[in-house]
């Protein structure tokens, strides 16, 4: 197993990045109209799970880094729900959001998995 140097160094982060890079590209499909509604928030928290993660690897303390940690939990979760909705009023096929869905929740599995580490510790 390779020595975790960096954030950079961590699957749920480089899953993450993938996620927001993946939600970029289909939101650039997205109507125009939407660019500074659901695009803008969808966008945001997808990038905001990344840097949490990243932020939180950046701290002193076990407990704040768990606390980013929950707050990547909770940006992740708010994306579910924006694709969701993106999905219901007809933004977004299912087809494009599947595999958002799918990549989102193996981060909230890695996410739910590291917390715990750091609790066990």
């Amino acid at each position: 197993m390779a020595k975790i140097e960096s954030y950079r160094d961590l699957i749920v982060w480089q899953q993450a990045m993938d996620l927001a890079v993946s939600i970029y590209k289909a939101t650039k499909a997205w109507p125009k109209e939407e660019l500074y509604g659901t695009t803008t928030q969808v966008r945001r928290a997808a990038t905001s799970v990344p840097a949490n993660i990243a932020e939180g690897y950046g701290r002193e303390s076990r407990a704040s880094y768990q606390q980013f940690l929950r707050i990547a939990q909770g940006s992740l979760k708010e994306l579910e729900t924006h694709l969701l909705v993106a999905l219901h009023v007809g933004i977004v096929s299912a087809e494009a959001v599947e595999p958002l869905m799918t990549l989102s929740e193996s981060v909230g599995k890695l996410l739910r998995l590291l917390i715990r580490k750091l609790s066990n510790e």
